[in-house]
C-alpha cells in the first residue's frame, strides 16, 4: 500500500464501465490517469467470444503499463435473460429454472460451465449468483433471476451455484444484500423499502447471505433498498448505510470479504444523494468497491469526491486502506493474476456435454400448469409474441451486430412444419398494439401467446382476457405467474425465459401429447 499515493489507492476502489467494443479514450484515460481497479462489461461491449477475449487482454495490457495490480473484469452473467455474452457460449438457464428442473447437482455443474467459459474469455469476476428470495410475485426486477420463493430453496441452489462458479476459478459475488426479493419497485428507477422486522429478515432475506458467508463467498453486492429494521433513516438505502453494511453484515454476520455497491447511477442513488456523494457514503458505510457503470463524467466526479472527502477528514484514510486490502485480496486468484498466460482464443466453449446438460435442464424445467391439449398440427397457428424492445439494466436487447435470434417461437414452429403467422408487440403492451394483436387473432383456430411478465403489465393482461380460452395456449416467457391469468387456456407452459434455448422444449411440448 505504501507504494501507492492517495489518488492511486482511491482509483483501485472503483469499477467502471464504458461503451465500445475496444478500449476507447474514456476507459483508457480512467485506467492510466485514475488507476481504476476494475471494469464492468455489458452487452454493449460484446460481439463474439474472440472479440471479448481480445478486449479483456487489451484492457489488462493498458493497465499493466501503469500498474502492477491487474484489473478486475466483471460481468452480470447470471443465466436466462441476464447473459451479457450470449453468442458463442453455453446457454445457462435462468436461476428459477434449476429448482423447477429439480437437480442441485445440475445447478452446480452448469454454474461451473458458466464460470469456466467466462474465465477462458478473460472475465475474472462474476456478478452472480442472485441470492434474493423471490417472495413477492409483483417484483419487477428479480423474478426468475432468483433460485426460489423461500429461503431454503435459495440456499440449496444458490450455494450449488456458488460452488460451481468458485470451482471454475472465478471471483463470485452474491447479490443483492440484504435482499431485493420482497419489493414491488425496481431500484434501477426508484428506492424501495423492505419493512419487515429483524426476526423475519434474519429468517428469510438474510438467510441465503449468511449461508454464502459461511461458504466463503468472495464478494457481496449491495441493494439500493431501505431496511428500516436495521437503518432507522428511511431515506438511507442499504448501499449507504453503515448500520447495514458494517453493523449487520460485518459485525453481526461476520463477513470479512469484499463489499461492492450496485451501480450508483441507478435511480435510487442518482436521484437521491447523487452519484458522487453516493460514492463517498458507500465507502463510509463499509463498501470496498464503488460500481459506476456508464458515464465518464460521473465516474471522474465520484473519484474526485472521495479524494476530497479523505482530504477533509470526512472519510478516514484507514477506511481507504481497509478497502484496498480487500480489493488486493480479491486479485490474488489465478483468473486475475494469470491474465498474460491465457490463450488468445478460448478453447473450451460450448462443449457437447455442456450443451447437452443445458438442454436437459431446460426440458426438465418446463412446467405445464393444469390440463394440457397439444396443438393440432393440421391447423394453422396465430402466434402473438410479447418481446423486449427497450433496453434496461436487466433486459439488454440483442444488438443487431450480433445477429442473435429473436425471443420468439416463430422459427421453431415453422421448422416443425407448422403454418404460422405472427404479430409481435412490445413488453410494455401499449393500447394500440394490444388492439392490433386482438384484431390479428380474430377468427384464428389456434392462438399461442408468449407473454413477458404479463401479470405486471395491464396491456398484456387485457390481451389475455380478450382472447378465446377454448382456442388459446399461453407460454410464460419469463414470470411463471403469468399462467394464472389464463386458467381456461388449452395449454399453459412456463419456460422461465424466452431466449431460444428456453423456447425449444416449449415448441416440442406444444406439439406433443406426451
Amino acid at each position: 500500500m505504501a507504494q501507492l499515493n492517495l489518488q492511486q489507492k482511491i482509483g483501485q476502489l472503483f469499477m467502471v464501465g464504458f461503451d465500445a467494443l475496444e478500449p476507447n479514450e474514456a476507459i483508457t484515460r480512467l485506467i492510466r490517469e485514475q488507476r481504476i481497479g476494475g471494469v464492468i462489461l455489458f452487452r454493449r461491449n460484446v460481439h463474439t467470444p474472440a472479440q471479448v477475449s481480445a478486449l479483456c487482454q487489451q484492457l489488462q495490457a493498458i493497465n499493466a503499463e501503469v500498474s502492477d495490480e491487474p484489473l478486475l473484469i466483471a460481468l452480470d452473467q447470471e443465466g436466462g435473460m441476464v447473459m451479457r455474452i450470449e453468442q458463442g457460449v453455453t446457454p445457462i438457464p435462468a436461476a428459477m429454472a434449476f429448482q423447477a428442473a429439480g437437480s442441485v447437482a445440475d445447478c452446480e455443474q452448469m454454474n461451473f460451465v458458466n464460470g469456466d467459459e467466462m474465465r477462458q474469455i478473460g472475465i475474472n469476476m462474476l456478478l452472480a449468483p442472485v441470492l434474493d428470495v423471490n417472495n413477492n410475485r409483483l417484483n419487477p426486477v428479480i423474478g426468475v433471476r432468483a433460485y426460489g420463493e423461500d429461503a431454503a430453496t435459495v440456499i440449496e441452489y444458490g450455494m450449488a451455484a456458488l460452488r460451481g462458479q468458485q470451482g471454475a476459478g472465478m471471483i463470485v459475488t452474491a447479490k443483492h444484500f440484504p435482499g431485493h426479493g420482497d419489493t414491488g419497485t425496481d431500484s434501477h428507477y426508484a428506492m424501495a423499502s423492505v419493512t419487515h422486522d429483524q426476526e423475519r429478515l434474519r429468517a428469510v432475506e438474510l438467510a441465503p447471505f449468511r449461508a454464502a458467508v459461511a461458504q466463503g463467498v468472495d464478494a457481496i453486492m449491495t441493494a439500493h433498498l431501505a431496511f428500516p429494521a436495521f437503518e432507522p433513516d428511511a431515506g438511507v438505502p442499504a448501499t449507504l448505510s453503515k448500520a447495514v453494511l458494517t453493523g449487520l453484515l460485518r459485525e453481526e454476520m461476520g463477513y470479512q470479504g469484499a463489499i461492492i455497491s450496485d451501480c450508483l447511477e441507478m435511480g435510487a442513488i442518482a436521484d437521491g444523494v447523487g452519484v458522487a456523494e453516493g460514492a463517498v457514503r458507500t465507502l463510509q458505510a463499509g463498501a470496498d468497491i464503488v460500481l459506476i457503470s456508464h458515464r465518464e463524467q460521473q465516474q471522474r466526479a465520484a473519484i474526485a469526491a472521495v479524494l476530497a472527502a479523505v482530504d477533509s477528514g470526512a472519510l478516514p484514510l484507514a477506511r481507504i486502506d481497509e478497502a484496498l486490502a480487500r480489493v488486493r485480496h480479491l486479485k490474488q486468484v489465478g483468473a486475475v493474476r494469470d491474465w498474460r498466460a491465457r490463450p488468445a482464443l478460448p478453447q473450451g466453449l460450448m462443449k457437447a456435454e455442456a450443451l447437452a446438460l443445458a438442454r436437459r435442464v431446460q426440458q426438465q424445467a418446463l412446467t405445464v400448469a393444469g390440463a394440457f391439449r397439444p396443438l393440432d398440427p393440421t391447423l394453422p397457428i396465430t402466434l402473438i409474441t410479447v418481446e423486449v424492445r427497450n433496453r434496461s439494466e436487466i433486459d439488454e436487447v440483442a444488438s443487431a451486430r450480433n445477429q442473435e435470434a429473436r425471443s420468439s417461437m416463430l422459427d421453431g414452429l415453422r421448422r416443425a412444419g407448422m403454418a404460422v403467422r405472427e404479430y409481435a408487440l412490445s413488453a410494455e403492451a401499449p393500447a394500440h398494439e394490444v388492439a392490433e394483436a386482438i384484431a390479428f387473432a380474430e377468427g384464428a383456430r389456434q392462438i399461442v401467446v408468449q407473454t413477458y411478465n404479463a401479470m405486471l403489465v395491464e396491456g398484456q393482461r387485457h390481451l389475455l382476457a380478450a382472447l378465446p380460452a377454448e382456442r388459446l395456449w399461453v407460454v410464460a416467457g419469463r414470470l411463471p405467474y403469468d399462467l394464472e391469468l389464463a386458467v381456461g387456456a388449452q395449454g399453459r407452459l412456463a419456460a422461465y425465459g424466452c431466449r431460444p434455448a428456453a423456447l425449444e422444449p416449449v415448441v416440442e411440448r406444444l406439439l406433443s401429447a406426451a
